[in-house]
């Protein structure tokens, strides 16, 4: 039985986390990292999840200040967080250096 100050893991879909070792990560030492992958490639009920288990505030810092988002997750972190996307780092990344992000 969890204590009462005991956050419930999120249960987020592995193919999010291909390439690391799902079973150890740790989602409060590696937030960045978990927050930002879950809203480039996770799915609603993923990013549902994440927005429990950290809560809009983090999740809003984090995604304003990640160095990449593919452009169509900017939008949708835009609509989540209730942002304009000109407050996005990746965003203003993107627009001072087109010819890096050709797609």
């Amino acid at each position: 039985m969890k204590g009462i100050n005991e956050k419930v893991k999120p249960v987020f879909d592995k193919r999010i986390f291909w390439d690391v070792n799902f079973e150890n990560l740790d989602y409060d030492k590696k937030y960045k990292f978990v927050i930002e992958r879950v809203f480039e490639r996770g799915d609603v009920p993923d990013i549902r999840n994440c927005r429990r288990y950290y809560g809009d505030d983090l999740i809003r810092e984090v995604l304003l200040n990640a160095k990449f988002l593919p452009a169509m997750r900017i939008y949708l972190a835009a609509a989540v967080i209730d942002r304009p996307i000109e407050e996005f780092r990746s965003y203003k990344l993107r627009q001072s250096n087109p010819e890096l992000y050709p797609f």
